[in-house]
């Protein structure tokens, strides 16, 4: 069983369009570890994404359980499905009932997987939980991989995360590395 530190390096490398992700390992490897912990205990991963990822919010659902996959399905959740009217909760009340349905829903728990700008009024959610796992926009918070809405390759490097995501899950379900 491989250290997931250096299977994350040698995944980066032998990926032909990553290398920009070598130096940024460091700052996604253990992030990214401590959230797949949560998947491994069946805790759902409650998607969500600002207006302008609402495409890579559909490309992940659709690709995170592809039939021809072998492994299990996975807990991925789109907020936008579970509760349309979302873009209308504002206060903080509004916030802690969607918390209690999203807990009655999900038995064995949730995290909010939020990829964005900072400044979407949907980031706050996933900000003000402490398991949340962000890809976030123009900003560095806790518990966020830190990107630049300004980069001209944002869009392919979005496919490029979610690629070693997906890696990521695989190597840990089929014990290929040790978190």
């Amino acid at each position: 069983m491989q250290d997931f530190i250096q299977w994350t390096l040698e995944t980066i490398r032998s990926e032909r369009y990553m290398s920009w992700m070598e130096e940024k390992r460091v700052e996604w490897t253990p992030l990214l570890a401590s959230r797949l912990k949560f998947l491994l205990d069946s805790k759902a991963f409650i998607v969500i994404c600002d207006d302008e990822r609402e495409w890579f919010e559909n490309y992940l659902l659709r690709n995170i359980n592809r039939t021809k996959s072998e492994r299990p399905f996975l807990p991925f959740f789109s907020l936008r499905s579970l509760y349309p009217a979302f873009d209308s909760v504002d206060t903080n009340e509004q916030k802690q009932l969607l918390k209690d349905m999203l807990s009655l829903a999900f038995p064995n728990g949730y995290i909010f997987f939020y990829i964005g700008k900072s400044i979407d009024k949907r980031a706050n959610l996933a900000k003000t939980d402490e398991n949340s796992y962000m890809w976030l926009f123009d900003e560095q918070a806790q518990n966020s991989f830190t990107l630049s809405s300004s980069d001209e390759n944002l869009d392919i490097k979005l496919l490029n995360l979610y690629k070693l995501f997906d890696k990521s899950i695989d190597a840990v379900l089929f014990a290929k590395v040790m978190l």
